[in-house]
């Protein structure tokens, strides 16, 4: 186990789980398993879409419940003591999470899907890609980036910093700069829906997992064995996660099944711009970085944060708001399919360039 505190850290190499490491190839079969049971299985896909109360899904709601519940008992909000400590990776953090990336993913998305694309994509679908594309800027990632942190041999003290920081920010600003941006794009937000969302998928998960922390913590009395009791705790729950999320990725290219047969050359189309804005936004948050003189160990995940998304919610949300046979539910799980390569090879740069830094 790495142990680290701000000021002093010992650094064994990071390492990857297994699933982590091939999940983009998890993901990829789980695409083919759900476009093939969505057409031979249409009826059992229907049937499962019909399960809904209150624009909610009940059976992607429990799916997605386990996967964003392991993360959030992560967060340690007593890690925000440290706020004031080394303010510049945070500032960065900050700037970049809220600031450009999700006016950057919208920007990227109306330039590819009403322009670049338009001779290919009907303009109605057009607007539901713009729409996965923009709730995915608009969650920075809360679990993998301690992963990424890891392989970079990145201060975890500070990183549980930035995602706490983060977390309590996206209570309020995600439902808002959604908004604002979908209604930059003339598609019409169902408020209510978006803060059911909203509650429903982040505010609730991450006050149980508070709860069941500060148990699991309390029960183990405190220090290094509390935090044994957490991680021992949470990876538990890690098949149950990512079980979670393979199967919605099935549920989802189920319902899209005919779709992606009639044009299989959409996933390409929607994963150009979240590839461009991946590296984009590490490159912008890594150089400035590199400028503000910011130590590697919070340099590194400083960018790795700003450059990967909380998928589960961008899901999530896109299902309650758009439905699960939506052009939007589709983008955000492209975004599970390039995300983890993208993320590995900027984990192998920064490794590379960790020279570059005081």
């Amino acid at each position: 186990m790495t142990e680290h505190v701000l000021g002093r850290e010992t650094q064994p190499a990071g390492r990857i789980g297994f699933f982590e490491k091939y999940l983009s190839i998890w993901v990829a079969l789980c695409i083919v398993a759900g476009i093939a049971l969505g057409n031979l299985l249409p009826g059992l896909f229907g049937f499962l879409a019909g399960l809904e109360y209150a624009s909610v899904n009940l059976v992607v709601a429990v799916l997605i419940w386990a996967m964003v519940f392991p993360m959030m008992v992560n967060v340690d909000f007593a890690s925000l003591r440290h706020i004031g400590d080394r303010p510049k990776g945070l500032v960065l953090t900050l700037a970049v999470n809220w600031l450009v990336k999700p006016f950057t993913m919208a920007a990227l998305g109306v330039l590819f899907f009403q322009y670049v694309f338009a001779p290919w994509i009907e303009p109605a679908d057009a607007q539901q890609y713009i729409a996965g594309l923009i709730l995915l800027g608009a969650a920075p990632c809360t679990a993998m980036v301690f992963v990424w942190s890891q392989l970079t041999r990145g201060d975890a003290t500070y990183t549980l910093v930035q995602v706490s920081v983060n977390d309590v920010v996206m209570i309020f600003a995600f439902a808002p700069i959604v908004a604002l941006l979908l209604g930059v794009t003339d598609i019409a937000v169902p408020w209510q829906t978006l803060l059911l969302a909203t509650g429903l998928y982040v505010v609730i998960p991450l006050i149980a997992g508070v709860l069941t922390r500060r148990w699991l913590t309390g029960r183990a009395g405190g220090g290094a064995d509390a935090e044994a009791a957490v991680s021992e705790f949470t990876s538990l729950l890690k098949p149950v996660s990512i079980v979670g999320l393979l199967v919605t990725v099935v549920l989802l290219f189920g319902f899209q099944g005919n779709v992606i047969v009639e044009n299989p050359f959409l996933i390409v189309l929607i994963a150009v711009p979240l590839i461009i804005q991946s590296y984009g936004i590490f490159f912008l948050a890594y150089g400035a970085a590199r400028a503000w003189k910011v130590p590697f160990n919070v340099a590194a995940p400083c960018a790795l944060i700003g450059t990967s998304n909380f998928f589960e919610l961008a899901v999530a949300v896109a299902i309650s708001l758009f439905g699960l046979t939506s052009g939007a539910a589709l983008a955000t799980v492209v975004g599970v399919l390039v995300e983890v390569p993208v993320m590995l090879s900027l984990v192998a740069f920064a490794n590379r360039t960790k020279h570059w830094f005081p």
